[in-house]
């Protein structure tokens, strides 16, 4: 009887004693915690490099529509729109100087195509409706696209631990072509 008395009561005071749980409850939530933080981490830097590139894709597509390479001919100086556009939407300027706005995206990752005819429109369809306001009977549309791999290289180190190699980031702008 006494063992058993004994044995209750050193079994009621295990019970009621609270020291180490916490260990053991951050010991099952902390490395969740870790991978969902670096999981988040991950992302907003993921999301971040795409922002850039679109920022970058919308400068040189809003350049290109603008640029008027007849106005320079006419004054004896030549540019090339497209090339010029190029080196804004990478590099944010137009001498296509200094640090690109990703790490290692380079002018071959993006293309600025200007007035291609096959992007040009009626402004009034067969049937007569309005499609586009402009005092001109067609309408074209510049387009400024790209890629970047995302990769290791930009990572915070949760691709690697996925065994991701590479994920491809594209975007693309259109604008109306003016043309001052």
């Amino acid at each position: 009887m006494a063992m058993s008395s004994w044995l209750s009561r050193i079994l009621n005071r295990f019970r009621r004693d609270e020291r180490g749980t916490v260990i053991v409850e951050m010991s099952i939530v902390a490395p969740l915690m870790l991978i969902l933080s670096a999981g988040v981490f991950e992302f907003g830097n993921l999301i971040h490099d795409k922002l850039l590139m679109e920022a970058g894709l919308s400068d040189g597509a809003r350049f290109a529509a603008r640029c008027n390479s007849a106005l320079y001919t006419n004054a004896g100086l030549t540019i090339d729109c497209a090339d010029t556009a190029t080196n804004i939407a990478v590099f944010g300027n137009p001498a296509g100087t200094g640090s690109p706005r990703l790490y290692l995206w380079q002018k071959s990752d993006v293309t600025i195509s200007i007035a291609d005819p096959a992007t040009c429109r009626n402004t009034v369809d067969v049937n007569g409706n309005v499609m586009y306001l402009s005092t001109t009977s067609q309408v074209c549309i510049v387009t400024a696209s790209g890629s970047y791999p995302y990769s290791v290289r930009d990572s915070i180190g949760l691709l690697s631990l996925l065994n991701i190699s590479s994920i491809t980031l594209g975007g693309s702008h259109q604008e109306r072509l003016i043309r001052f």
